[in-house]
């Protein structure tokens, strides 16, 4: 039987890796880059599998691409697939839930120390010519700080083998977490304003569903200690950005490193004009090894799929007639 595939990316230079998948089967393989609707439609069309990173693949894409059988994201989250109308029309939704834990958890700790430490505005001052240690000060210690986890999945655990040296103290708030299953973790489950109220630096896991959309709005600032960051490695919308920004110039919190944005990908925001804040362009998830893992297994899904096997992640149970 002979299938047809399309891949729609932007950051890839070829699609070598995922061809590579499809050696074995008779696959027609179409590769672009789809920035609208109408584009992914004409990708995508008579395929029987469509890759994505960043396209939309809204009601109105699956209505017209009628011979789908899967949508595989590259990537752990699926904000950018209507999964419900996907679920109707019998199409599966897969997704790559484990590639890049160390890299994420890295970039978390690396956030967390340049925004700690202030290395950014230091770096900045040098070139400018200023040598000065008092021109980002002050700087609050770090060892034995409390860390509070909003969400503590693989990433958050990641990070607490990391960052065994520096001390911390870790709090945790996830309503979906079995306290049994974490009682052997080196960490204390608490309520969202607690950990708000009691932590140096929150670092943000959350998967972005309509109950963590803006969890962190102006009223979660204001419950922040004036001296703690925030760190978000997950989804920008997590984040009122305007409510951030607020914070960050009132005093109520004293940095941010983020990794995410509400609207990516973002050339400018007032935030971005802020020394208090370090930004990096969703970058997190990357290193060499993790890229060609992501793009190996989101293959993977379709060819488990197309053949009737079961896929790394899958997120919804498609329809059947």
């Amino acid at each position: 039987m002979s299938y047809q595939i399309a891949i729609s990316q932007a950051d890839f230079p070829d699609a070598d890796i995922e061809r590579s998948v499809f050696d074995d089967v008779d696959a027609t393989v179409v590769v672009g880059h789809a920035t609208s609707e109408d584009e992914l439609i004409e990708l995508a069309e008579g395929a029987d599998a469509l890759i994505v990173q960043y396209a939309q693949v809204s009601e109105r894409v699956l209505a017209k691409l009628e011979d789908l059988v899967v949508v595989s994201r590259y990537g752990i989250g699926v904000d950018n697939v209507d999964v419900d109308a996907a679920t109707e029309r019998g199409v599966a939704v897969t997704n790559v839930p484990s590639y890049c834990e160390e890299e994420v958890a890295t970039h978390a700790l690396a956030l967390l120390l340049s925004v700690v430490r202030k290395t950014p505005q230091y770096t900045a001052s040098i070139k400018d010519g200023t040598w000065d240690w008092k021109v980002a000060a002050p700087i609050q210690p770090l060892v034995g700080n409390t860390v509070g986890f909003v969400a503590y999945g693989k990433i958050p655990r990641t990070v607490t083998e990391l960052a065994a040296g520096f001390d911390f103290e870790y709090l945790v708030y996830d309503p979906y977490v079995d306290e049994e299953d974490i009682a052997d973790e080196p960490v204390e489950t608490v309520t969202f304003e607690a950990l708000l109220e009691r932590s140096d630096i929150v670092s943000v896991h959350a998967p972005l569903v309509e109950e963590t959309r803006h969890l962190f709005d102006a009223d979660a600032f204001e419950r922040m200690r004036d001296d703690a960051v925030i760190v978000n490695t997950a989804r920008g919308p997590i984040i009122d950005e305007d409510a951030l920004y607020d914070a960050l110039t009132s005093g109520d919190i004293a940095g941010a490193g983020l990794d995410v944005m509400a609207d990516e990908p973002v050339t400018s925001s007032p935030l971005f004009d802020l020394d208090s804040t370090v930004v990096t362009p969703h970058v997190a998830w990357y290193s060499e090894r993790s890229m060609r893992e992501l793009r190996r297994k989101a293959a993977e899904n379709v060819l488990a799929l197309l053949r009737g096997e079961d896929p790394h992640g899958q997120v919804n149970e498609p329809a059947t007639e």
